[in-house]
């Protein structure tokens, strides 16, 4: 019986469910958002909030341990460097799952598991008036030398065979 067993297995062997674990909370401290299937976040969200707890003591055993989960050193760097300091003052709760809806192929549930102090950067959209200032710049004299281009242009038009007259079917004798 599995009473009191809350691991999610997520199809795999333990090897290769730690080594996947690892490998995705890599990629969120080193990108800072990682989109992915609901069930694989879910896993990954309580190890990546461990390594943060981890990483704001910053003692040379929690690296240790920390290295010994992930396996990467420059990754375990950047978390105990760049990311466990900015949540000194938090208590829990580093991460947050966003739902993003159903995957188009097999229709599996897709999330961004990312941090909670992750903002996104969005680009500007670019003006109206920005679009027609660079129209305005270019030279008249393209119109005609393009207008001359498509007069030297010959199109031959070849006629299309007749259809053949479809064969009515047999009737039996």
């Amino acid at each position: 019986m599995r009473h009191q067993k809350n691991t999610r297995k997520l199809g795999r062997t333990s090897q290769h469910r730690d080594a996947l674990l690892a490998n995705l909370v890599a990629s969120l401290i080193q990108h800072k958002r990682v989109k992915t299937t609901l069930a694989k976040a879910k896993a990954a969200r309580p190890l990546a909030e461990k390594l943060v707890t981890l990483g704001k003591s910053g003692t040379l055993h929690d690296r240790r341990l920390a290295v010994a989960k992930i396996g990467q050193r420059d990754i375990v760097s950047k978390l105990f460097a760049e990311i466990a300091p900015g949540f000194k003052d938090r208590k829990g709760g580093y991460t947050r799952i966003i739902k993003l809806g159903p995957r188009a192929s097999d229709s599996a549930p897709i999330a961004f598991l990312e941090w909670v102090d992750y903002v996104v950067e969005v680009e500007a959209a670019p003006t109206a008036k920005a679009e027609k200032a660079p129209k305005a710049d270019k030279p008249k004299a393209d119109k005609p030398a393009k207008a001359e281009e498509a007069e030297s242009v010959e199109v031959e038009v070849v006629d299309a065979p007749a259809k053949k007259a479809s064969k009515a079917p047999k009737s039996k004798d």
